[in-house]
C-alpha cells in the first residue's frame, strides 16, 4: 500500500477503534461485549502458543539444567577441595605419628646410654663444604651446639657436627667415605675403626687379625677421648660379611649401620655425656630364636598277632 492520504486516514481510524474496544472491554469487566470474541481468538491461536510453548520450553529447561549443572559443577569442586584438605590433613598426621615414634625411639636410646641429646630435624641434605654425605639440622650454636658433637636417632650412629651457625648445623653421615670412628665389638670387645663407604656396608678394620667375629656380630662406638666428636656407646651397626684374615695384623669386616641414611627426619645432638661408658647395653636386645616345635613320632603295631603253629586255638578235636 502506498502511503497516501487515505491510507494515513484508514491507519489513524483502525487506532481509534482499537483504543474505543480497549476501553468498552475494562468497562465491561466480566460482561464485557468483546468476550466471545476473546474466546474466539484463544481458540484459534491457543494451539499454535501450545505448539511454540512445547517448542521452546526444552531451551529454557536446558539453560536451566546448564545453569544447575553449574550449581553441582560448583558444590562437585568444593567437595573435592574438602576432599584434598582432608587427605592432606590425614598426610600430616600420618607424618606426626611417624615423628613422635621417631622421638620417642630417641629418647628411649638416650634414655639407655644416659646421653644428654637437644633434638632438631634434618632440614637439608647436599655436598656442603665438600663433603659429600652431609645434612642441615636446624639447631646450632644458639641452642649449645658445638663444633665434634655426636649425632644419633633412635637407630644408632647418624654421624658427627662439622660446622655450627647460629641457627643451624651441618653433620657429616657416618657412610660418608672421610668419616672414621672407633668401634668395639659386642661381648668380645674387639677394638676397631669404621670408615663410611657410601651407599655399601661400613667397613670396619679390627686391630686384631685373628679376632674371632661373625656374620651378624654387632658393634658400638668406642669413644673418643673427652667425648669429642664421639660419646661411646651409641649404636652402630650388624657384621654382614667377614674377609679371611690372611695372617694379616688387621681383620676387615662389612657392616650394615642401623641407621637409614636416606630417610632421616629427627635426630639428637649429644651436648652432655654420660658419666660412665654404658658398652653394650644401649644395643636392641637380639630376637629370641624361634623354638623348634616337638615332634611326634606314631608307629602303627597290627591289633592282633596270628597264632603260633601247634598253639592252642581253644578249638578240642
Amino acid at each position: 500500500m502506498r502511503d497516501t492520504r487515505e491510507s494515513r486516514l484508514l491507519l489513524v481510524l483502525l487506532i481509534a477503534i482499537a483504543f474505543a474496544l480497549i476501553t468498552v472491554d475494562i468497562r465491561g469487566g466480566e460482561d464485557s461485549p468483546v468476550d466471545g470474541a476473546r474466546q474466539a481468538a484463544a481458540t484459534v491461536f491457543g494451539p499454535v502458543e501450545d505448539g511454540m510453548s512445547s517448542a521452546v520450553d526444552p531451551i529454557g529447561n536446558a539453560i536451566g539444567a546448564v545453569r544447575d549443572s553449574g550449581d553441582r559443577h560448583d558444590r562437585i569442586a568444593e567437595l573435592e577441595r574438602q576432599n584434598a584438605a582432608l587427605k592432606a590433613k590425614l598426610g600430616s598426621d600420618d607424618r606426626n605419628r611417624s615423628r613422635v615414634k621417631q622421638l620417642d625411639t630417641m629418647l628411649k636410646t638416650a634414655g639407655a646410654g644416659q646421653y644428654g641429646i637437644k633434638g632438631a630435624e634434618v632440614i637439608g641434605i647436599g655436598a656442603a663444604q665438600g663433603f659429600s654425605w652431609t645434612v642441615t639440622i636446624d639447631a646450632g650454636a644458639n641452642d649449645g651446639l658445638k663444633r665434634d658433637m655426636t649425632v644419633l636417632n633412635g637407630d644408632g650412629l647418624v654421624g658427627r657436627v662439622t660446622t655450627v651457625g647460629p641457627s643451624t648445623a651441618t653433620v657429616l653421615l657416618a657412610n660418608d667415605p672421610d668419616f672414621t670412628v672407633g668401634t668395639r665389638m659386642e661381648k668380645t670387645d674387639e677394638l676397631g675403626f669404621a670408615s663410611g663407604q657410601g651407599d655399601r656396608p661400613l667397613r670396619v678394620q679390627l686391630l686384631n687379625g685373628k679376632s674371632k667375629v661373625k656374620k651378624g656380630d654387632r658393634l658400638v662406638t668406642f669413644g673418643s677421648q673427652a667425648d669429642r666428636p664421639f660419646v661411646p656407646g651409641v649404636p652402630v651397626g650388624e657384621v654382614v660379611r667377614v674377609d679371611p684374615s690372611g695372617g694379616d695384623l688387621t681383620r676387615n669386616v662389612y657392616v650394615r649401620p642401623y641407621v637409614g641414611f636416606t630417610k632421616l627426619d629427627v635426630v639428637g645432638v649429644v651436648v652432655e655425656a654420660p658419666r660412665e661408658d654404658p658398652r653394650d647395653t644401649v644395643l636392641p636386645p637380639k630376637p629370641a630364636k624361634p623354638k623348634p616345635a616337638p615332634t611326634v613320632t606314631v608307629t602303627a603295631t597290627p591289633s592282633g598277632e596270628p597264632p603260633a603253629d601247634g598253639a592252642d586255638n581253644g578249638n578240642e578235636q
